[in-house]
């Protein structure tokens, strides 16, 4: 076969690996997909979501409880110490129900919305990374598959003990050779004659209370039947089966010392079919559909650790003198403070509008989800590390939190999807529909007589988003221009996309720096329209009073202002960039083993 039938091949596997991938799910025009199109879908941000009242009294009073338990039982440096959660912690948040705040009442659960849960999940992450993970696996990572998928038997069977915190959960889906890509399981189960068992082989790890969780969910590949190929598919199994091993229960780590991360193993392990969760060979929708879930909570935890950073800094910086001055005289630190201020009050934008998404029931919202992971981490870590600066040589011994914080932060890039993973993943998905959109336009100009007028709607569409600006429909005059901004900001997005897309088609597959580009900027757009509403809402709340010129509303516009200079440099580089000494730097580097001669 020559080089070039091998390339097509190759070329084509990867094109049905991306579809099953990243389109699996329902694709509905929401705000993310929206913006590739130079849309802006208002009703999905705006007006900025709150909790219905009833709801808000419900979870301050849980808030409450929380806090007075956390301030007396949890020690975060003990815990980092001796790279363990005590079982009081646990057992205590589970009778406070924190294990099962958004399970239906009628199993036990709390009945409260996604934003409710992370106001909580917000509280946890700002005092401890390895607690936070801890109930985030057990929550929303562990038992979620369950709630959206198990059969009534098996919610059952095991849901109520998982909700009391009878029971730990796990989620076991990341191996050797497949981490963030997750279409790259290797653990098979194969069914015996009859079908009514799998036996399972292979091996887990990095698995968060994989040695400790009595239900675990686990991906394997499947065979399809009548076909020679294999499928994720998505098992629950509990550690007494036959064959189940713990290679190591607690794997040495760098920071969240404290969750229970282990190696396992399934040695033809009997899995009943009725074990099975979902359908047969629809695993990958499973772990997609959980991570969404997970990201959103990661989402408010990374904002708790991000508000407990901001307000170290600011009693350093207000507390410590250097050269006669308090450090915060300095502007120096002022700006650190300011763009910390900033970055805060944004996460925390982008948490709320993202979980009320999954409140209001909507079915496709993973590029939001992919964008809050990331948005909300990297922004963490840059709190973390001003902070860190903020405090100068204090901060890097261990009688201080923020040395134990810097550690912790530094897995949040790489778990639940690493960035670089999902940062392709973001532009990939959200081209698609402009993508769609070409593609009918040349197929219809190669059949005029019957396709003229889908050609010319196709046509005027985009054209018509190319040249006039989008809406956003802030209802604070004092807003009006930097709404103006963003939507102007939307239209030349969609035309750096459209031209991305005519310039690379198919090799935009292969394209990752300009991949990074649009979701870099996309991501911006988001993040503004969050920000937006939120200070909309701030303002019309406060209406004249002189709250309305507070210190929120300016960590909010500076925020704005450095967003949108962020978005134009993204959408810039698509035409002035570095991108073929990258590469070759880059390809000599790899050639020659990192030596220089």
């Amino acid at each position: 076969m020559s080089n070039i039938n091998v390339q097509t091949a190759e070329r084509q596997k990867q094109v049905r690996v991306a579809e099953d991938l990243l389109f699996a799910g329902p694709q509905k025009l929401g705000v993310a997909k929206g913006l590739f199109l130079g849309r802006f879908v208002a009703d999905w941000v705006m007006p900025y979501p709150t909790l219905r009242p009833e709801e808000q009294v419900e979870v301050e009073a849980s808030l409450a409880r929380l806090r007075a338990f956390l301030d007396q039982h949890l020690d975060p440096a003990a815990i980092d110490r001796q790279a363990d959660i005590p079982r009081e912690v646990s057992d205590g948040l589970a009778r406070l129900g924190i294990f099962g705040m958004t399970a239906p009442r009628e199993v036990g659960g709390g009945g409260l919305s996604q934003m409710a849960y992370c106001q909580v999940m917000e509280e946890i992450g700002g005092r401890c990374a390895s607690t936070s993970i801890f109930v985030n696996v057990q929550h929303s990572v562990g038992m979620r598959a369950l709630l959206l998928f198990g059969t009534p038997e098996q919610k059952r069977r095991w849901l109520p003990a998982l909700v009391h915190g009878e029971k730990l959960a796990a989620f076991a889906l990341t191996e050797p050779e497949a981490g963030s890509d997750a279409a790259n399981v290797q653990t098979r189960a194969h069914p015996n004659s009859d079908g009514s068992r799998f036996l399972l082989n292979g091996e887990k790890c990095y698995i968060t209370n994989g040695a400790i969780a009595q239900v675990l969910t686990v991906m394997a590949r499947t065979p399809v039947p009548g076909k020679n190929e294999t499928a994720i598919t998505a098992f629950l199994v509990t550690p007494d089966m036959p064959g189940f091993a713990v290679v190591e229960a607690r794997m040495e780590k760098l920071g969240i010392r404290g969750t229970a991360t282990a190696r396992l193993a399934f040695r033809d392990m009997p899995v009943p079919k009725e074990n099975i969760l979902g359908a047969l060979g629809k695993g990958l929708k499973v772990a997609l559909t959980v991570l969404d879930f997970g990201r959103v909570s990661f989402g408010a935890s990374c904002t708790g650790a991000a508000k407990t950073c901001l307000r170290l800094a600011v009693q350093h910086a207000n507390t410590r003198r250097q050269f006669g001055r308090t450090l915060g005289e300095f502007e120096l630190i002022k700006k650190k403070i300011a763009r910390m201020a900033a970055g805060a009050y944004a996460m925390e934008a982008m948490t709320t509008v993202t979980a009320s998404l999954i409140d209001r029931g909507l079915e496709d919202y993973m590029l939001e989800t992919a964008m809050l992971k990331v948005f909300t981490t990297e922004a963490l870590w840059m709190l973390v590390s001003e902070a860190f600066q903020v405090h100068g040589g204090a901060a890097y011994f261990t009688d201080r939190p923020l040395e134990r914080m810097l550690r912790d932060a530094r897995i949040n890039q790489i778990g639940e999807g690493a960035n670089e993973v999902l940062t392709s993943f973001i532009a990939l998905v959200g081209m698609r529909a402009p993508g769609e959109q070409f593609r009918e336009i040349l197929e219809g100009l190669q059949n005029p007589w019957g396709e003229w007028r889908k050609v010319w709607l196709l046509g005027l569409d985009q054209v018509g988003a190319a040249v006039r600006a989008p809406e956003v429909p802030v209802r604070s005059p004092r807003l009006q221009p930097h709404a103006k901004r963003l939507g102007e900001l939307i239209r030349r997005f969609n035309v750096e996309v459209d031209r991305a897309l005519i310039r690379h088609r198919e090799e935009i597959l292969d394209r990752q720096l300009v991949q990074e580009r649009i979701a870099r900027a996309a991501m911006e757009l988001y993040a503004c329209a969050c920000v937006l509403s939120r200070w909309d809402a701030e303002l019309r709340a406060a209406g004249a009073r002189p709250a309305t010129d507070g210190p929120s509303h300016s960590a909010a516009e500076l925020f704005l202002r450095g967003s949108f200079r962020r978005a134009r440099r993204s959408l810039a580089e698509m035409h002035e960039n570095d991108d073929a000494v990258t590469s070759a730097t880059a390809d000599w580097v790899l050639r020659h083993g990192g030596e220089f001669e």
